[in-house]
């Protein structure tokens, strides 16, 4: 019982950062447009200016506060990333200028680097044969947050575009004496390391990481994935409003719709593929779909036919339980953080270039300047890197050092 009430605080945790992040989707072309004075394709460059920033943050601390787990344990980090994403929230609620925004953006991107911390938690209580289905657990998490964060953030949209923030500040808050009650430590005063900053910045975390046996091309297909998966929440709110014209509450609803499927991929489906399927092939499925959907998506122009699609899209939710369960086996207790913070690390790298990849090729095919009225042709970039990882999963196996 104790660590099923833990393993919910865990869940509950990430369902909370996917709903920060989430929740802003809907309501941000209208606020930037509000706070800048700008049309919707420059509202989508300061957009994806925010994100970069944000990401940033994650990139730079990821690993920072991984490490810190290993050598302080993972319940005082988390609790007080809560603490710091509470505040954040309320300074978001009443930031009144674009830079003020991005300040705030920042801060939330450093609070919200516990992903790694929370994921390396998991692997601590879980034997090898239960990490896959947690980590689909912890990916269902992620896609119910995704599905309240969107939908949130539209039906408080009518109430004004800042009160999704103090909404998150409420939930941030409480989770936070939710943990404080009911989390154990999981990680032993024998198995915690000294801390150490030239393995804890970022770039040391992925010399040491990659060095390990069989890891290189794992974390090259990670990091092809999560670029090209980080597509959507960079830029389907816009895309939505610019090829169906689409209402922030109906982006919301789109959002949430993804993310129910998103969750029942991982939380339920996740399970039989992995049983009958292994990890190998429910990866490859994953990634087939991401090629496909992704494809679809450049020349689709029906707004009806974009939801059919969705469940489709939802299938790449089989990859990462499936990926990071491989890595996971391959290091020892104490440096589960570490690779964790690492792998967060290059989830905030794929963040750091998508939104200006993405906007700016968004940015070039919408608007009176466009070189061709194809909203959509943003998606050929994340379908082409989704079939350049299928390749290298199944390509014969001969590891190399990852530079």
């Amino acid at each position: 019982m104790t660590d099923r009430l833990a393993i919910l605080f865990i869940l509950i945790t990430l369902a909370l950062d996917a709903i920060g992040f989430g929740l802003i989707m809907p309501v941000m072309p209208d606020l930037l447009r509000s706070v800048t004075g700008g049309d919707l394709a420059r509202a989508a460059l300061w957009g994806g200016l925010l994100t970069g920033g944000f990401a940033v943050m994650q990139f730079l601390f990821g690993p920072v506060i991984g490490n810190l787990s290993d050598r302080f344990g993972r319940k005082p980090v988390l609790l007080a990333s809560l603490g710091v994403l509470s505040g954040d929230y309320v300074v978001l609620a009443l930031a009144g200028s674009v830079w003020m925004i991005f300040a705030a953006r920042l801060v939330t991107g450093i609070a919200s680097s516990t992903y790694g911390t929370s994921m390396a938690y998991i692997a601590d209580i879980s034997t090898p044969q239960q990490k896959a289905q947690r980590f689909g657990l912890v990916g269902a998490a992620f896609g119910a947050g995704f599905v309240l964060g969107p939908a949130i953030g539209g039906m408080l949209a009518e109430y004004g575009l800042r009160a999704p923030f103090a909404a998150a500040a409420l939930v941030a808050g409480a989770n936070m004496l939710f943990g404080a009650l009911v989390m154990h430590e999981s990680l032993s005063s024998a198995n915690r390391r000294p801390f150490e900053w030239r393995r804890a910045n970022p770039f040391g975390s992925f010399r040491h990481v990659g060095r390990l046996p069989g890891l290189g091309r794992l974390l090259t297909v990670y990091s092809l994935h999560e670029f090209a998966f980080t597509v959507y929440p960079v830029i389907w709110s816009y895309f939505a409003i610019a090829r169906f014209g689409w209402t922030p509450g109906q982006v919301g609803l789109s959002l949430a719709y993804y993310g129910v499927g998103f969750a029942l991929v991982q939380g339920w489906l996740i399970r039989i593929a992995l049983a009958r399927l292994g990890r190998g092939v429910t990866m490859g499925l994953g990634f087939t779909a991401s090629v496909v959907s992704f494809s679809i998506l450049v020349w689709i122009a029906d707004g009806g036919w974009a939801l059919v699609l969705i469940p489709v899209s939802t299938l790449s939710g089989l990859v990462m339980p499936a990926l990071r369960a491989e890595m996971s086996d391959r290091v020892s207790a104490a440096h589960q953080g570490e690779l964790q913070g690492a792998l967060a690390s290059l989830h905030a790298v794929g963040m750091i270039g998508a939104p200006f990849v993405y906007t700016w090729t968004f940015a070039s095919f919408v608007g009176d300047r466009a070189i061709l009225d194809l909203p959509g042709a943003v998606f050929a970039i994340p379908a082409m890197l989704s079939l350049l990882a299928l390749w290298l999963l199944w390509r014969p196996a001969t590891e190399r050092t990852p530079a």
